[in-house]
């Protein structure tokens, strides 16, 4: 086991942890907020154990997720709107358990867990599948084109995995008013797709090709 690569992951495993708990509980000013701790469950144990998975069968996949700095001057603009989205939606949900404005009743939380967890294995799919995934845009020395399994259908299941499990997050939290919030992160991931795209188009050899033969992108027969 690479020593050096654990403790890497673990310390941003553990300092995201504390980040979310921080986001969500003071701002509930409460401990009680039970489905905080679901989603903290939901999201965090899936993430060790995918950590813990890719660390023994494939840590150079590991290393590129945990790589996030990114290089496109255009993405970085996406990720900082993205982690805005997030906070907001966190602080509210909070707010809102606490205050009580619109909270959704248990049966919704459970049902929207159950879909997070279901995009949380198909993201689990993904990158059983495509081996060149990282967290930022870029074109890998060696990469091919992935046109099988989920790749056949559309050209970013990743994407299509994490808009679910993004926008389930605030409904596990009882916060409709934080998935209005969410819903701002469209337009922001389809802007990252198009530069994604652009990125690959120029890059990657047969990425043009494939865009002729997989035409949707994260929807079938919409977008």
């Amino acid at each position: 086991m690479d020593k050096g690569l654990f403790i890497q992951a673990m310390t941003k495993l553990l300092g995201g942890l504390v980040l979310v708990g921080l986001l969500l509980f003071l701002p509930a000013g409460s401990l009680h907020y039970w489905q905080a701790w679901l989603l903290i469950g939901i999201l965090f144990v899936p993430m060790f154990m995918a950590g813990l998975v890719m660390m023994g069968r494939n840590p150079d996949l590991l290393r590129k997720r945990l790589n996030a700095k990114e290089k496109e001057s255009e993405q970085k603009t996406v990720v900082a709107l993205s982690g805005l989205l997030f906070l907001a939606s966190f602080v509210v949900a909070g707010l809102n358990w606490r205050f009580r404005w619109c909270v959704l009743p248990d049966w919704a939380v459970w049902a929207a867990a159950g879909v997070f967890v279901l995009s949380y294995l198909l993201y689990a799919e993904v990158l059983r599948e495509n081996t060149y995934l990282s967290r930022t845009i870029e074109v890998q020395e060696n990469q091919k084109v992935i046109d099988t399994g989920l790749y056949g259908i559309v050209r970013h299941p990743m994407y299509m995995a994490t808009t679910v499990l993004f926008l389930s997050m605030p409904l596990v939290l009882a916060s409709p008013i934080s998935f209005i919030i969410m819903l701002g992160y469209l337009p922001v991931i389809a802007k990252r797709i198009r530069n994604e795209e652009k990125v690959l188009e120029e890059g990657l050899e047969g990425y043009s090709e494939y865009k002729k033969k997989v035409k949707y992108r994260i929807l079938p027969l919409i977008w």
